[in-house]
């Protein structure tokens, strides 16, 4: 009777092993399945924290430090492309420039100028744009402050920004031409593009400044495909000079225009 009782207990136990050792198999397997679904989330945020990328690099008239032995300013050849302005008509030109050679104080290291000998607003290493006068429009209001709009036609063809954020203060200040602007102090700051054809899309955005703001610097048709192209100086902070240049030509989708390239110099001391 007792070997009987033993033998019940004894595949009882078993049982109950085989049981557990079930429930954490199939524990397993859902584990495994779910295992997918998070690779793919760390995958996207990856994807979208990448680092933008030129299609081609763009310059600015202006001093380039040197670091390691190495100068923005000396990639710059006779082959590059330079958007200019002549009395208020916009060209593109072969780049037209000299270097000189300086030293800065505050990174103490040598310093290269590029002094251009046209009044331009960006050399691009495009040699693929066609030259010559390029139509271009007038910019009457060059900053959007949060909740304002900015539209205007081109080609028939109606483009208007919008835009977003939070304005912490505002205060009077005076231009370089003798005029007086009021200026905003802005947080969460974002522009968004839109046609009459085509849904509004975010075109840039930025969390904070420091004492400078986004202003549109050029508006016309660089790669002359009929559409608009946009040129914007976004500067982060005061020790700052960054340039973001929008193709239409470049544009995939649905989008009117593709960010192409970016410069941001800095001449902190």
């Amino acid at each position: 009777m007792k070997n009987f009782v033993l033998g019940i207990l004894l595949v009882s136990v078993l049982f109950s092993c085989n049981g557990s050792k079930e429930n954490k198999l199939e524990k397993k397997i859902d584990n495994v399945n779910k295992a997918p679904a998070k690779d793919s989330l760390l995958e996207a945020e990856i994807v979208s924290g990448e680092e933008f990328k030129n299609d081609f690099d763009i310059l600015l008239p202006r001093s380039y430090r040197t670091y390691d032995n190495l100068n923005p300013a000396s990639s710059l050849t006779k082959n590059w492309i330079e958007l200019y302005e002549n009395n208020g008509a916009y060209y593109l030109g072969k780049a037209d420039f000299e270097i000189e050679k300086g030293f800065d104080e505050c990174s103490g290291d040598s310093l290269k100028s590029i002094i251009p000998k046209r009044r331009t607003v960006v050399f691009m290493n495009y040699p693929e744009l066609k030259l010559g006068k390029i139509k271009s429009l007038k910019i009457e209001e060059d900053k959007i402050w949060p909740k304002e709009k900015l539209s205007f036609t081109f080609n028939n063809e109606v483009y208007t920004l919008r835009a977003e954020g939070k304005v912490l203060s505002e205060e009077k200040r005076s231009t370089d031409d003798d005029k007086e602007e009021v200026f905003k102090k802005v947080e969460h700051y974002k522009l968004y593009l839109s046609t009459a054809n085509t849904a509004e899309k975010l075109l840039l955005s930025e969390e904070s400044f420091d004492d400078t703001f986004v202003e549109l610097l050029f508006a016309g048709d660089i790669d002359q495909d009929g559409k608009l192209d946009l040129i914007f100086s976004a500067n982060r902070n005061y020790e700052e000079e960054r340039v973001i240049l929008f193709l239409s030509s470049k544009a995939k989708n649905e989008d009117v225009m593709k960010k192409v390239s970016e410069i941001a110099v800095q001449f902190d001391c």
